[in-house]
C-alpha cells in the first residue's frame, strides 16, 4: 500500500473514530455529574469507572488473541463499535445508577471487543507512514470528536441529562454506516495480509517490552480519570453545563499533543512517551490547587501521547503476526491498574484531596524515570 492510499484510510479511520468519540466522549464527559445527581459517593463514581475499564481492557486480551489466531479483525471491529455505540443513547433511559453502570461497563466491553483489531489493521496501514504519524493523525482526528461531542451535550443538558444521552443514537448510528462502507471499499485480504519484510522481531515478550508494560502500568495506576475530575468539579461548584466544556478543552489539548508527538515519536522513539506519566503528574496538583482549567490543558495533553503513541510503541516493538495479542496484552495490563488507581484515587479523594494528589505524582514520575531507561 502507498503513502498516499495509507493517509486516505487512516483519514477514513479517523472519521469513523470522530464520530465515536463524539458519541461516547460526549457521554463521558457527564456521566461522573450525572451519577452524582443519582446519589451516587466519590468511592461509587471511581468504583463504576475502574471496573468499566477494567472489564473492557481485560477483554481486549481476548479480543486481541482471537483477532490473531481468526484474523478476523473486521468483524470483530465491527461487532466492537456495534455494540460501544449504542449502549451510551440507552443510559438515558434510566436514572438508576446500577443500571448506569452495567451499560458503562457494556459500552466498554463493546470497545474491548473491536480496539485490538482495529489497532492491527491501523498498524498495517501505517507502516508506509510512520507508526507515530499515522496513528498521531488518527488519535488527532478522534479527539475533533471529543472536542464536540461535550460542547453539544451541553447544549443538550438544557433539555435535561437523559434527553442529552439519548440523541447520541444519532451518531452512533452515523459511525456504523460509514464503518460498512469502508469495509466495501478495503479489500479484507489486504488488511489481514501479515509481511515478513516489516524488519521488527517478535519480541512481544521480551525484556524491553516488558519494561514497557511496567512503565505504563505504573502510569495507569497514577492517572486521574476524567469521572473523579468531573465530580471533583462538581463538588468545588462548577455548573453542569461548564464541566463538558472543560472537557472538550481537555480533548483539544489532547488532539493537539497527538499530532505533535506523532511526529516526536517517529524522530525520537518510544522514549518519548516518556512525556505522558510526567505531565500526568504535573496535571493533578495543578487542577486541585492552582487553576482547573490550566490542569485539564495538561491532562489532556497525558491523555493524548496517551492514546496516540503509547500504541505506536507497541506496533513499533512487536511483529506483525503477533500484535493482535500485544495489543491485548498491553491493554490488558493498562486497564487492570487503571482499575486498581482509580479505586485508589476515589478513595484517597474522599479521605483528603491531598493524598490524592501525592499518590499521583509520585507513581508518575516513577513512571517516567523507567520510561526514559529504555534501551529501545
Amino acid at each position: 500500500m502507498k503513502g498516499k492510499g495509507s493517509y486516505k484510510l487512516i483519514i477514513l479511520f479517523g472519521l469513523v473514530s470522530l464520530i465515536s468519540d463524539f458519541t461516547y466522549e460526549g457521554a463521558k464527559s457527564i456521566i461522573g455529574p450525572y451519577l452524582f445527581t443519582l446519589g451516587a459517593s466519590a468511592v461509587v463514581v471511581g468504583f463504576v469507572s475502574g471496573i468499566s475499564e477494567f472489564l473492557g481492557y481485560f477483554l481486549r486480551l481476548v479480543s486481541g488473541h482471537i483477532a490473531d489466531k481468526l484474523k478476523a479483525y473486521w468483524f470483530l471491529t465491527i461487532l466492537g463499535y456495534a455494540v460501544n455505540l449504542f449502549s451510551v443513547p440507552l443510559i438515558g433511559l434510566t436514572k438508576n445508577w446500577k443500571v448506569v453502570a452495567l451499560l458503562m461497563s457494556l459500552e466498554r466491553f463493546g470497545k474491548a471487543v473491536r480496539t485490538p483489531p482495529r489497532d492491527v489493521l491501523l498498524s498495517f496501514i501505517t507502516q508506509k507512514v510512520g507508526h507515530g504519524k499515522g496513528f498521531g493523525l488518527h488519535e488527532f482526528m478522534d479527539q475533533v470528536g471529543a472536542i464536540l461531542g461535550p460542547l453539544y451535550v451541553a447544549l443538550m443538558l438544557g433539555f435535561g441529562y437523559q434527553l442529552a444521552f439519548v440523541s447520541l443514537f444519532i451518531p452512533a448510528s452515523l459511525a456504523m454506516l460509514l464503518l460498512a462502507w469502508i469495509k466495501r471499499v478495503y479489500p479484507e485480504e489486504e488488511v489481514e495480509r501479515v509481511s515478513s519484510k516489516d524488519g521488527v522481531k517478535n519480541v512481544s515478550l521480551s525484556g524491553d517490552f516488558l519494561q514497557y508494560l511496567a512503565a505504563s502500568s505504573i502510569y495507569a495506576l497514577s492517572f486521574l480519570p476524567f469521572p473523579i475530575v468531573s465530580y471533583h468539579l462538581k463538588a468545588s461548584g462548577f455548573t453542569d453545563m461548564s464541566i463538558p466544556v472543560l472537557f472538550s478543552l481537555a480533548m483539544f489539548s489532547d488532539a493537539v499533543f497527538a499530532l505533535l508527538f506523532g511526529y516526536i515519536f517517529d524522530k525520537y522513539g518510544v522514549k518519548s512517551v516518556a512525556f505522558a506519566p510526567l505531565l500526568s503528574s504535573v496535571a493533578s496538583p495543578v487542577i486541585l490547587y492552582l487553576s482547573p482549567i490550566l490542569g485539564l490543558l495538561i491532562w489532556g495533553g497525558s491523555l493524548g501521547i496517551q492514546e496516540s503513541i503509547m500504541r505506536s510503541a507497541v506496533a513499533s516493538m512487536v511483529a506483525e503476526s503477533s500484535r493482535g495479542r500485544a495489543y491485548g496484552i498491553f491493554y490488558f495490563s493498562f486497564g487492570l491498574f487503571s482499575f486498581l488507581g482509580s479505586l485508589a484515587l476515589g478513595y484517597l479523594y474522599s479521605l483528603e484531596p491531598a493524598y490524592m494528589v501525592l499518590w499521583s505524582v509520585l507513581l508518575g514520575l516513577i513512571s517516567t524515570s523507567i520510561l526514559v531507561l529504555l534501551r529501545v
